[in-house]
């Protein structure tokens, strides 16, 4: 499996066009302190995933579309997993934040979806191998991947010679016996991490991703970063002694009720099952808008073809959510009251169910830059502080630190220099996790410094 970045736009595409409506003054600022010196990394401790309220019989569907099918829409006729106890181990030059975060998921792989996976030293015998190369080396061989697994090979050397061959199909698979990963190294640290959620995952257990589901990383729009505990369950499902290499689609939904009833007690409820397939047409409408060699124009018409599909067909879930906070994101430039319209639209339908706090965050940070460009500071500040328990709960730190800038402009705009001094360098420590080398950091904190409605303000040092 293959993951790719949602949008070229990148995570702030406010800072390019945020203007508000009928505002032509954006500020030009300098970095409002003196960050030669930036503040420690920081890092996330404690994981603190939620269990999925949704009755068993809604995660016996779940189960089975994520695991006998493919994301290009191929289906899978058998199931595949590893015989366990299951090895991984790490190949090439990898950042001190790759090992610590790969033991907190191999941690939680053993806690909470009862696997037997353990870290080995060396190349030989692991069932599982993180290969860690330059991003450009990657991208040379499979363009715009920002990270990806492939089964029946090891090294990346291995891979160039054989990604031709029906060798690395995942859908000949009779068993798995081993799998590598590939990931860039010279990346931010939490892009790293993300990349060894998914794809670790994805190695383990099923192998397609789902637009409707609102709690997984098993989802295309990629809102959750690090494992839920959803995809937690399921991965504790896919490795029931109950199941086994080979076993076909119905084998399994023949089995699944007894194992959630047993893992998922909670969910034992009897509800109409209400999911519905996402048509083709609605995932390739989402995918040519947001995909990474798609001019602006296209894109546009694509969205807004997705948003009505969506919406003829009557979705109230995170499918017309992301399509509307996608097409916000690519109206900024050229209609921004289409952009509010439409991030208001999918904060409504995120607000609304419990699952979707992550997602609803993402959509606050965009509004909260509206908000702070036009002058609305305390609505900056209340967006802000209403997501930042979701965004810390998720493990977002590229969100969480552009969250909390956002927040210390508007302090400073409101005269409060000091708190916002205090919170401006807690955004900093996880800004060096989110986004990674110190100039990264620094041009981040520049950009949303500019949002603030101030004519020609220089604040901190320098001319």
């Amino acid at each position: 499996m293959i993951r790719f970045p949602i949008l070229a736009l990148g995570v702030t595409t406010f800072l390019a066009a945020c203007s508000p409506i009928g505002m032509t003054d954006i500020a030009q600022r300098r970095v409002p302190m003196n960050v030669e010196a930036l503040p420690p990394m920081k890092m996330f401790a404690t994981a603190r995933p939620t269990a999925p309220t949704r009755a068993n019989k809604a995660l016996a569907t779940d189960f089975v579309e994520l695991s006998f099918m493919m994301e290009s829409g191929r289906q899978l006729t058998r199931m595949t997993r590893f015989d366990e106890p299951v090895s991984i181990n790490v190949i090439g030059s990898a950042p001190p934040t790759l090992h610590k975060d790969l033991d907190r998921l191999l941690t939680r792989l053993r806690t909470e979806a009862k696997i037997d996976i353990r870290k080995v030293k060396g190349t030989a015998n692991a069932n599982i191998s993180v290969n860690v190369l330059p991003r450009k080396e990657l991208q040379r061989v499979v363009p715009q991947a920002a990270c990806f697994v492939v089964p029946n090979v090891t090294t990346w050397s291995e891979f160039k010679r054989m990604r031709r061959t029906k060798a690395v199909d995942w859908a000949l698979l009779t068993r798995r016996t081993k799998a590598a990963i590939f990931l860039p190294g010279d990346v931010s640290p939490q892009e790293i991490r993300d990349c060894l959620h998914e794809e670790v995952a994805q190695a383990l257990g099923p192998l397609n991703d789902v637009y409707r589901l609102p709690d997984s990383v098993f989802n295309d729009d990629n809102f959750h970063t690090v494992l839920t505990g959803f995809d937690m369950m399921m991965l504790r499902a896919y490795y029931s002694p109950q199941l086994s290499n080979g076993m076909t689609k119905s084998q399994v939904a023949q089995r699944l009720p007894g194992i959630l009833a047993q893992i998922n007690p909670q969910g034992q409820r009897s509800v109409r099952n209400t999911s519905v397939v996402t048509p083709r047409r609605w995932i390739d409408a989402i995918e040519t808008a947001v995909g990474p060699k798609t001019n602006l124009t296209t894109r546009r018409t694509e969205i807004k073809r997705a948003v009505a599909i969506a919406e003829s067909a009557g979705w109230a879930d995170t499918r017309t959510g992301f399509a509307l906070y996608i097409q916000g994101r690519l109206s900024l430039l050229r209609e921004p009251e289409l952009a509010l319209g439409s991030f208001l639209d999918a904060a409504a339908i995120y607000r609304s169910r419990p699952e979707t706090a992550i997602q609803g965050a993402h959509v606050a940070m965009q509004l909260a830059a509206f908000s702070l460009s036009a002058g609305q500071v305390g609505r900056a500040v209340s967006l802000v502080n209403e997501n930042l328990p979701a965004v810390s709960k998720a493990e977002n730190a590229a969100l969480l630190a552009t969250l909390l800038m956002i927040k210390a402009e508007a302090l400073d705009f409101m005269g409060q220099s000091s708190e916002a001094s205090t919170v401006r360098l807690d955004s900093l420590g996880w800004a060096r996790y989110g986004f990674g080398p110190d100039e990264v950091v620094r041009a981040r904190l520049n950009e949303i410094a500019a949002l603030t409605p101030r004519r020609n303000l220089i604040v901190g040092g320098g001319s």
